[in-house]
């Protein structure tokens, strides 16, 4: 059922007290709270929570509500993965849901090799260049090479410090989505290798996706393929992920003739793809 009660607009809110200049006499203006809500669903939501529920208390019950978020989430098509799995705090559901993005830093070798721990750095050793083909994503100029022997690197991403606070994580469990692109040259095989794991607070392996490794055929026709996983009904406990690849040429080659990674991907996604 819809709320009748109403707020003052003029004086703010009904609890508000005149400013000095304003006479108590002042006409206000009587507000539905469902007309705030409607008010408040139409700006910005920063601003809803950084001004509006900071003005008075009948405007804070608004901005705090279950409601106006799940109204919220409806209306800009974040909905649930599993409607068994309602989230407690849809304020949080939906600001996840609307921040989603890739957790791994630096993915395409933009800023060498910045947020990446190098594990092994065989034959002569990981390298940056310019895209061997044209990828799919215009906006990827760069990929990380490998060499004779085994080359992997690897990154371990807080889940708290990202944003996802344990409850929401435990409670929710949303899907991790892990991607990552890897090709080889023409004339040169390639091998590569992967493995993301789902670690608790003590980093223990909770889940683990470790495939096979891909082997490309010397005289390949030089195109990018892209590994995809996700991570679905894994527990509570998970705190980090750990993503790990990289390969090395089957040749043996001296130089840079291994595998190719680039535009690696770790996201938390709450919402249901559109």
């Amino acid at each position: 059922m819809k709320r009748r009660h109403s707020v003052m607009m003029g004086t703010a809110c009904s609890d508000s007290s005149p400013s000095p200049n304003q006479s108590s006499s002042e006409p206000v203006i009587p507000l539905q709270l469902d007309i705030l809500e409607e008010i408040f669903l139409n700006l910005p939501p920063q601003h809803v929570v950084c001004v509006c529920r900071l003005v008075c208390r009948q405007w804070k019950d608004v901005a705090d509500s279950e409601s106006f978020w799940r109204e919220r989430c409806r209306r800009e098509g974040y909905q649930l993965r599993d409607p068994s799995k309602v989230p407690s705090n849809w304020r949080l559901f939906y600001f996840l849901s609307k921040k989603r993005r890739n957790l791994i830093k630096n993915p395409r070798a933009e800023d060498e090799f910045r947020g990446w721990r190098i594990l092994r750095n065989g034959g002569h050793k990981w390298k940056i260049e310019g895209t061997f083909g044209q990828h799919s994503n215009p906006a990827v100029q760069k990929n990380y090479v490998t060499s004779f022997d085994w080359c992997t690197k690897e990154q371990v991403i807080n889940l708290k410090d990202e944003g996802y606070c344990p409850s929401f994580m435990d409670e929710f469990q949303p899907h991790i989505r892990i991607s990552d692109w890897y090709g080889a040259r023409s004339d040169c095989g390639s091998i590569y290798i992967i493995s993301v794991q789902l670690l608790d607070h003590k980093k223990n392996v909770l889940q683990n996706f470790s495939p096979e490794p891909a082997t490309i055929p010397q005289w390949n026709d030089q195109q990018w393929h892209q590994m995809v996983h996700v991570f679905k009904d894994y527990g509570p406990g998970v705190r980090y992920v750990r993503f790990t690849h990289g390969g090395k040429d089957t040749q043996f080659w001296a130089g840079w003739y291994g595998i190719r990674v680039t535009e690696s991907c770790v996201e938390v996604c709450p919402a249901l793809d559109n």
